[in-house]
Order: structure tokens, then C-alpha cells, then sequence
């Protein structure tokens, strides 16, 4: 995947994190993309490392895997900023 696809699932992870953890957090745009990306690549090697998974495109698979993996870093930047 290029830059641009990973900024757009970035996008769109962080949205649907976001979605499923409602809540006022510090930070705004960029944050929500940087946790949806690093959520991305924290929900896809976890799920590589367990065998469930493995990296490719975009797919349905994937996108719920990399949001599990946004929701979690969501959920501990809060407990850090809290």
C-alpha cells in the first residue's frame, strides 16, 4: 500500500474509532488519522502474529482488524491524558 492508502484507511479507522468511543479527546484531525494508521499497523500485527490475518489491501477483514487496533490506542491515549 502507498502513502496515500495508508492515510486514507488511516482516515477512515480513526473515524470509526472516534465512532465506537465517543467522547471529547486532546487533539484534533491529524491526531484521529495518526491513531487510525498506527492503529492500522498495531491491529494488523497483532492479528499477523496470531495468524488470523495477514497485510494486503483494503478489505473488510482488514479495516475491522486495523479499527480494533484504533480503538485500543484510542482507549489508551485516554487513560494517558487522563
Amino acid at each position: 500500500m502507498g502513502i496515500l492508502s495508508w492515510l486514507l484507511l488511516g482516515l477512515i479507522v480513526g473515524a470509526l474509532a472516534k465512532w465506537i468511543m465517543p467522547g471529547r479527546d486532546p487533539g484534533g484531525i491529524f491526531m484521529t488519522i495518526g491513531l487510525g494508521v498506527a492503529g492500522a499497523f498495531v491491529g494488523g500485527l497483532i492479528a499477523s502474529t496470531l495468524g488470523i490475518a495477514t497485510a494486503g489491501g483494503f478489505s473488510l477483514g482488514g479495516i475491522a482488524v486495523a479499527t480494533g487496533g484504533a480503538v485500543l490506542l484510542l482507549f489508551g491515549y485516554r487513560k494517558l491524558k487522563s
